[in-house]
Parts: C-alpha cells; sequence; structure tokens
C-alpha cells in the first residue's frame, strides 16, 4: 500500500496554512448537512504534500471513516492514465497519433457518420477522414456515451446497452466492434464530444502491445510509480476499504447511498474500461500526478519524456478552438470558455475567459463521480479532490475547490 503524508510546513512552499484552512471548513459543510458522506485532500507545492485533510466517511452507513486507505472508483480519471499508456507506446514507435483506428481494430475502416433521422432508420454517410489515434486522445473522435441522451446516436447507444456501463459478458473487443457499428456524431476532428474514446484507445494499447490493459498499466504505469493499490477491481481482502457509493437527491441535493452503481468494483469486469474502469486511493493517484508535475518522472521513475507530456498539453481541438466551442456539456459545472483539451486532459488557455482564478497551462480532468485533480505547472502545484458522489455537477464543489486552492498560494 502507497503512503502519503504531509511533508512541509505550508509557509516554506508559499502556501498560507490559515487560508488553506478555508478549503477545509467549506468542504466539512457539506458533509455536516447531508451533501457529502465524505472526502479527502491533497495540495502539494514543488513535489511536497503542503495540506492533507479528510473528513466525513467513507461508509455513512456503517460509520466508517475517510480514511488514508480508503479506495475510490476513479471513473473518468482512468481517461489521463489510458492515455499516458498510449503515449508510452507513441514514444516507443509502436503506435502513431496519425495511425487510423483501423490499423488496430479494423472494424472501424467502415465507420459512418450520422446525417439525420430516428434512432432506428438513421441516415448515414460514409466518414472523409478515418478516426485517428489523436483524434481518440483529443475526445474528436465522434463516439459518445449513451447517458448524455442528447442525440439520436446517445440513444443508439442506450438501446443497445451502452449508457453508464457495457453490456454483461462482453469483453473491450466486443464492445468496440459494437461501437464501431455505431453512426459517429460528427467526422472525426471536427468538433469536441465526451464518449467512449479513451475506451477505445485502450483496445488499441491492448493489440498495439500484445498485453490485456490491465497488465499493461501494472508493468509500464502503475508498479513503476508504486501505485499499489490501483487495479480495475477491489479483491476481497481490500474490500471493506471501498468507499460506499452515493447519488444526489434531486430534490434534497443530500447524498443517498447507491450500491446498485458502485457494485462493479468489487469484480473484475468483462470489459476494462480505459474511460472509466479504475478504483484508486489518494495516495496512489497522488503518485500519477506527481509524475505530471514532474513532466513524466517520479521518483526516479521516468514513465514519459518531458517534449511528449508537453505535447500532450498543447490545445488539440480543431483550429485551437475552446471546448465552449467546439464541445457538447458535460456533467460538471467546470468552464469550457478558454479552456482547450489536449491528449488525455482539458488544459486552461485562457483563465479570463473561463471566469476562473486558474494559470494559463493548468491542466487535469475530473469525473461523474466527484473526484477531480489539477497540475498547475507554473505554481508548481498539485490538488486532489476525492469523494463518491454522483453527479459531480450537483453541487459547485469544483469551481469552489479550484479558488479555495488558488486563494491559498500567496508567494
Amino acid at each position: 500500500m502507497s503512503r502519503i503524508k504531509t511533508e512541509v510546513d505550508p509557509a516554506e512552499v508559499g502556501l498560507s496554512p490559515d487560508r488553506l484552512r478555508r478549503i477545509d471548513a467549506h468542504l466539512s459543510a457539506y458533509v455536516d448537512d447531508g451533501r457529502l458522506p465524505g472526502w479527502q485532500l491533497a495540495v502539494t507545492r514543488d513535489g511536497k504534500v503542503a495540506h492533507l485533510s479528510s473528513y466525513g466517511s467513507r461508509d455513512r452507513e456503517n460509520d466508517l471513516p475517510a480514511a488514508g486507505d480508503t479506495l475510490y472508483r476513479a471513473w473518468s480519471m482512468t481517461k489521463p492514465v489510458t492515455s499516458v499508456a498510449a503515449m508510452i507506446l507513441v514514444e516507443e514507435g509502436v503506435i502513431g497519433l496519425q495511425d487510423p483506428v483501423s490499423r488496430y481494430i479494423p472494424a472501424f475502416a467502415d465507420v459512418r457518420v450520422y446525417q439525420r433521422g430516428p434512432v432506428d432508420r438513421p441516415v448515414t454517410a460514409p466518414v472523409t477522414e478515418p478516426i485517428r489515434v489523436r483524434h481518440l486522445l483529443s475526445h474528436t473522435s465522434g463516439l459518445t456515451y449513451g447517458f448524455h441522451r442528447a442525440h439520436p446516436v446517445d440513444e443508439i447507444y442506450t438501446k443497445n446497452g451502452y449508457e453508464w456501463a457495457t453490456p454483461p459478458g462482453l469483453d473491450l473487443a466486443a464492445c468496440c466492434e459494437h461501437w464501431a457499428s455505431f453512426p459517429l456524431l460528427f467526422e472525426p476532428g471536427t468538433a469536441w464530444n465526451y464518449g467512449v474514446s479513451s475506451d477505445v484507445l485502450g483496445r488499441v494499447v491492448e493489440v498495439a502491445s500484445g498485453q490485456s490493459l490491465d497488465a499493461f498499466f501494472a508493468n509500464r504505469i502503475l508498479e513503476p510509480l508504486g501505485m499499489a493499490d490501483t487495479a480495475f477491481s477491489v479483491p476481497p481482502e481490500k474490500a471493506d476499504r471501498l468507499a460506499a457509493f452515493y447519488t444526489a437527491d434531486p430534490a434534497t441535493g443530500r447524498a443517498v447511498r447507491n450500491d446498485g452503481l458502485g457494485a462493479g468494483a468489487l469484480h473484475r469486469p468483462a470489459a476494462l474500461s480505459g474511460s472509466a474502469g479504475l478504483v484508486t486511493t489518494l495516495a496512489d493517484y497522488h503518485r500519477f500526478s506527481q509524475m505530471l508535475l514532474g513532466e513524466g518522472v517520479h521518483e526516479g521513475q521516468r514513465i514519459l519524456g518531458p517534449r511528449t507530456l508537453r505535447h500532450m498539453l498543447r490545445n488539440h481541438l480543431p483550429g485551437g478552438a475552446d471546448l465552449h466551442s467546439v464541445g457538447r456539456p458535460v456533467f460538471s459545472e467546470m468552464p469550457t470558455a478558454g479552456v482547450g483539451f489536449g491528449l488525455g486532459f482539458a488544459v486552461v488557455e485562457d483563465p479570463a475567459r473561463a471566469g476562473v482564478v486558474a494559470s494559463p497551462g493548468e491542466y487535469g480532468w475530473h469525473s461523474a463521480a466527484g473526484t477531480i485533480f489539477w497540475v498547475d505547472p507554473k505554481e508548481r502545484l498539485t490538488a486532489l479532490f476525492f469523494t463518491q458522489l454522483m453527479p459531480s455537477s450537483a453541487h459547485p464543489l469544483h469551481g469552489r475547490l479550484r479558488q479555495l486552492v488558488n486563494q491559498a498560494v500567496v508567494d
């Protein structure tokens, strides 16, 4: 088990202890009035943990505290890990960013784009540009999620069993065959949409490497970084450490236990989801974030080269646009104006347009289950917040957290 502890007095790295305490007071109020079961937070600067706090429960009904070894469903914070996995293979020349996805998954050679019509009789047309590996990394592939419920193509996913999960018994290869048969929302490379791109990317990693996604993660990322508690499921001996899962009551905003949505974490899934499959701890994901802050290296273990990571942090949206211009809304209150998207991360391009106190170049991602992390290379800072509440947009948690962390920087 990897561990995390406070390593430096906040004042020594330019953080105000008094201002950091504002974060805890703000977040604790969410637990006290029932909006959250519990949470954990870590703020680092210059690679050293300066503020570490937790409050409330990992399992409210059984009065189990949010503790250092609590396991959380990372959900969409799996995507950056899958992106790093793919870029490892790019660095080795095994795959290329311009490669058509059909080179690895032949079913994607014949994808079509939705034009018009109802779900049962959609009118489609052949793509003029193939889906390429870079489109999967930047979510500009035209693939989608059923849970959006905003377009006929979303409904096609839902009708075929792809909403918040994959159909029982289907492995990742079979799911990719299905997704390749569904119409795309748009021509690849022309817009941004949150969907199964990272799942397909995970399958590309499997085919190109000759390993299952969990084995590749373990061998090339998790074990080198010491992320001993991160996996696609929780083994029986660790089950008591898994946080219970909650959803926000739309009428009251209070957290209500939902064992159905959280049950999958206790069993190895048939389809290893590069989008949302990992379970992790604050300590483990902290190691991943420090590797990113270190431009690909942490504690002597180099995962990526610095130039590769810098390329991942460029805005790869079409024409250099922002998410507000070319993207569909997602499940967070986080800004989209002035925010671009790289190869696996949202990147703040213009804090004034985004309406946030942030540094240009700050990057990270979040999940529907309430987890969030970001890395600020300019301020040499990382922040991680873990809870288990869906949807994350039920409360302005993520936006307020960014404000509160950044106001604590005083040097």
